[in-house]
């Protein structure tokens, strides 16, 4: 008997390898890419956008756009890296709560065990092995109410600092793309209408990609990233021109 354990074991191990997944990249980073992209394509595009619509000199509006790049970046990028320390603090408090529970009050811990597998359709029959061996293994027992229960994944120690530095440059990538033209063109208002050109395309690149890699409809997804750049922008540009008149 326990050699047919050995063997089905070792061909579940087999088929383990030779089902190897493939993924495109953790969702935490594609959060992060997209929170920082999005915001430094439409920020900075709304800034010069608004400043161009004052008449201000091409120069200004570049100095003005790239202090606002720099302070924006600084500024996503460390609420990225509070938003992640809170999380890894709040893995550790439930962590330690859940280990307390377990040495206190044993048989609680594994009627939520055996809740927790009911409704999943397990019968008490099947279910009962799987608590026992639970309760010999207290790291697993542990583990698997975090899961199970809580439904909290132990959070990688360096997530806050990625976090931080992918927000940040995402940030600083997409804002130099509408602050380009600014560069090259010495005359506002053409560097505003090549902005618009290039911020836009962009944004729709952007857009399609983000929604195929998040499974959302691409054209969908590429229509309304640019659509809500373009809503800020003009509110921006108006609201520029009115107070100018």
């Amino acid at each position: 008997m326990a050699e047919n354990g050995n063997v089905d074991r070792e061909k579940q191990r087999l088929l383990l390898q030779d089902h190897e997944e493939k993924h495109f990249m953790s969702s935490e980073v594609v959060r992060d890419i997209i929170i920082g992209v999005s915001d430094g394509l439409t920020v900075p595009f709304a800034l010069a956008a608004g400043l161009s619509g004052a008449q201000v000199k091409s120069g200004i509006i570049l100095i003005a756009g790239i202090a606002e790049v720099v302070a924006g970046a600084i500024s996503m990028g460390l609420g990225g890296y509070l938003a992640a320390k809170s999380e890894a603090d709040h893995y550790a408090r439930e962590l330690k709560r859940e280990q307390e529970e377990i040495v206190d009050v044993p048989d609680i811990e594994a009627a939520e065990i055996a809740e927790i597998l009911s409704q999943y359709g397990v019968e008490p029959h099947e279910y009962e092995p799987v608590v026992n061996s639970l309760r010999r293994n207290p790291q697993a027992w542990l583990d698997f109410m975090m899961k199970f229960e809580l439904g909290l994944e132990e959070p990688d120690p360096l997530r806050a600092l990625w976090s931080a530095a992918t927000i940040a440059f995402s940030y600083v990538a997409g804002g130099m793309v509408p602050l380009s033209p600014y560069v090259i063109l010495p005359i506002a208002q053409d560097a505003l209408i090549a902005s618009i050109v290039v911020t836009i395309t962009a944004l729709l690149v952007f857009g399609f990609v983000k929604g195929y890699f998040t499974g959302n409809r691409p054209f969908k997804s590429a229509f309304q990233t640019a659509l809500i750049s373009a809503v800020a922008s003009a509110a921006a540009f108006g609201i520029a021109k009115l107070f100018r008149a």
